[in-house]
């Protein structure tokens, strides 16, 4: 990390950064070029480990992508905002950010219901109660992250 006086070390503090993040875009390699796509997550720490998990639609891109390689980048950032200087005609912008990368694996039907319920805690509450008619149709996935670093400014 090129400005390391911006990191950010604390495992707990980087985890109160994620909490407050609404997408993470997650990077996997398309025949030479990175495809990134935008999604919602949950967040869960098993024994020291972060895994986040995603949900999407049961066929696609994504999923092809994962089938070839599944290891994969992923970033974050949340708390913009702009900061100007009218003295030196300047401006900057202040922000928290997570970057890092792991592997994905698609989660089996027995662990897909806990997967849409982290996802639904990150947003919403612990015990939300939602429709499960779509859930045969849904795919959850989650990256296993490897390694992770975080920044703020």
């Amino acid at each position: 990390m090129r400005r390391s006086d911006r990191e950010i070390t604390d495992k707990k503090e980087l985890i109160e950064i994620i909490k407050k993040c609404d997408v993470c875009r997650i990077v996997l390699n398309d025949e030479g070029y990175p495809y990134i796509i935008p999604l919602n997550f949950g967040m869960d720490i098993q024994d020291e480990q972060i895994v986040f998990y995603f949900h999407g639609a049961s066929e696609g891109r994504k999923y092809d992508l994962i089938r070839k390689d599944n290891r994969a980048s992923f970033e974050m950032d949340c708390s913009h905002q702009l900061v100007m200087d009218d003295k030196k005609m300047s401006c900057t912008m202040n922000y928290e950010s997570v970057i890092g990368r792991g592997h994905i694996e698609i989660v089996s039907e027995e662990e897909k219901m806990k997967g849409l319920k982290i996802l639904m805690k990150h947003y919403h509450q612990e015990d939300f109660q939602f429709g499960t008619a779509i859930v045969p149709r849904t795919n959850v996935f989650k990256l296993i992250v490897e390694d992770m670093t975080a920044k703020r400014r």
